[in-house]
């Protein structure tokens, strides 16, 4: 048989019975569709938890306080831990190769108010290193300084989130800047606001107030302790080395023989990345599992048709082979209209998807990325299932002998 006439066979039987054939590749285009949908949302969620994480920093490294615990997270990092200081920060700039920056940090939560506006927010003590070692940029204004630190200056920097919480929506970065606010009760002065960088909970530097380091620790936690120290490593290459030199070196500082019993604990951004790209990876996969179901239940859906299709196309078969037709003919005719019926459904089932995470996109804070393996796949995954599932109905049709065939009613 001519590929033309292969071509044409198959789609006049298929339009023979339209209502069959588009109930029957319903299955498909749903099956695809939420494929689509859902394997979009789950990469979505995994390029959005690496920009975050990437938004924190490049080659980072943090330093928190408090042991590790069995599940791999530290026991008290941001919370009453105190056993990292500012002497161990300045310890790990002097003694410690291939490093480009170290930014001590100390972290609170308090009550801001300004203009008779309040907002309960992070208020992050820096110095004037943090910005290079979180690829934070200033958009209007100016950032704290070593010399607001050495003269304990009562100065804020917002983040874009804190500036519209107290000022209104409509405000500028120049209108607050000069402007007064208190900050659990002492006033400061804000001398700049930072560029937006997104994100969402504690991960999201927008949401945030920086002012110096040495100022909050005199004026609002007391003491000398840190809640993080942030390391920005030379390269990529170096961060495993700098990671195990910290160590030994606050191993040594805090005068203690066993690593295992560390009053720290450090987190690489590698590591984090891998953390995360696995856990989104997974999810994934469970998302398009979930999804495959509807299309298995669509291609026994095909099969159904196709055998139904057999049978009510037995005296053709015969009347076919009766005049020369042969069995591998037969055969390419039944399996073609399989497969085209999957591939038109796994197209229509391909708009569908994409058309579903253009709604989620519009309607939701998540961001779906339909990638191009993900099409690759729904196309593959289409084709497969019409030759899986039409492979047997075509066999059966092409075993019919002609003579009794023809004697069907």
């Amino acid at each position: 048989m001519k590929t033309d006439d292969l071509f044409h066979e198959t789609f006049a039987a298929l339009l023979a019975n339209k209502a069959r054939t588009a109930l029957t590749m319903l299955g498909i285009v749903i099956g695809i569709g939420s494929v689509i949908a859902l394997v979009s949302i789950g990469q979505g969620a995994q390029a959005s938890i690496n920009s975050s994480i990437n938004a924190l920093g490049s080659n980072l490294i943090e330093i928190m306080p408090g042991a590790t615990q069995s599940f791999g997270g530290p026991s008290a990092g941001r919370g009453g831990a105190t056993t990292l200081t500012n002497a161990d920060a300045g310890a790990i700039a002097s003694s410690v190769a291939d490093i480009t920056a170290v930014s001590p940090e100390l972290t609170g939560r308090y009550q801001i108010v300004a203009k008779g506006a309040n907002t309960n927010t992070t208020v992050l003590g820096v110095t004037s290193a943090y910005p290079a070692v979180h690829n934070l940029q200033v958009a209007e204004g100016d950032f704290v300084s070593d010399q607001d630190n050495k003269t304990l200056a009562k100065v804020a920097v917002l983040g874009p989130t804190v500036l519209t919480d107290l000022f209104g929506d409509d405000a500028t970065a120049d209108a607050a800047i000069g402007q007064t606010i208190r900050v659990n009760g002492q006033l400061f002065k804000v001398i700049g606001v930072t560029v937006a960088k997104g994100g969402s909970g504690f991960t999201s530097q927008d949401d945030q107030i920086f002012i110096p380091l040495q100022t909050e620790q005199k004026y609002l936690a007391g003491g000398t302790h840190l809640s993080t120290v942030s390391i920005e490593a030379a390269s990529a290459d170096a961060m495993a080395q700098v990671q195990a030199d910290v160590t030994s070196l606050l191993l040594e500082r805090h005068k203690i023989s066993d690593p295992t019993k560390a009053d720290f604990s450090i987190l690489n951004q590698n590591d984090l990345l891998s953390t995360a790209s696995s856990i989104t990876g997974t999810f994934t996969l469970l998302l398009g599992a979930i999804a495959g179901i509807s299309l298995l239940v669509g291609g026994i859906g095909i099969m159904n048709m196709m055998l139904t299709t057999v049978t009510e196309r037995t005296r053709e078969i015969g009347l076919r082979k009766a005049i020369g037709a042969k069995r591998r003919d037969i055969s390419m005719q039944f399996l073609a209209e399989a497969v085209a019926l999957t591939l038109v459904g796994g197209a229509v089932g391909l708009a569908l998807g994409a058309f579903a995470s253009f709604l989620i996109a519009s309607f939701t804070t998540l961001a779906p990325a339909i990638t191009l393996s993900s099409v690759a796949l729904a196309i593959g995954v289409s084709a497969g299932i019409g030759i899986v599932f039409g492979y047997y109905p075509a066999r059966r049709a092409a075993a019919l002998n002609p003579i009794d065939a023809l004697r069907y009613e």
